[in-house]
C-alpha cells in the first residue's frame, strides 16, 4: 500500500512539475509573439520606408536635367505602362 502511495506522490510531483513547465512555456510564447509582432510592424514601416524612397529616387532620376539613355528608356517604358492601365480601366468603365 506505502508503494502505491509513494507512486501517487510522485506522479504528483511530476504534474506539478509539467504544469510549471507548461505555465513558463506559455509565458515565453506570449513574450516571443508580443517581439514577433514588434518585429513585423518594424518590418512594415522600413518596407514602406524603402518604397517611398525608391519613388523619391526614381523622381529624382526622371526630374534631373541629364537623363541617360537608360533612365529615359525606363522612364518611357514605365508611362507606357501607365498608358496601358489607363486604357485598361477605360475599357472596363465602358462595358
Amino acid at each position: 500500500m506505502e508503494d502505491l502511495l509513494l507512486q501517487v506522490k510522485r506522479i504528483q510531483e511530476k504534474l506539478a512539475a509539467l504544469q510549471r513547465q507548461q505555465l513558463q512555456l506559455q509565458r515565453d510564447n506570449d513574450r516571443l509573439q508580443a517581439q514577433l509582432n514588434i518585429y513585423q510592424e518594424k518590418d512594415q514601416l522600413l518596407q514602406q520606408r524603402s518604397g517611398e524612397l525608391e519613388r523619391q529616387l526614381e523622381l529624382a532620376r526622371a526630374t534631373r536635367p541629364q537623363m541617360t539613355e537608360k533612365d529615359r528608356q525606363a522612364l518611357e517604358k514605365r508611362i507606357n505602362q501607365y498608358l496601358k492601365d489607363i486604357d485598361k480601366c477605360i475599357a472596363l468603365l465602358n462595358e
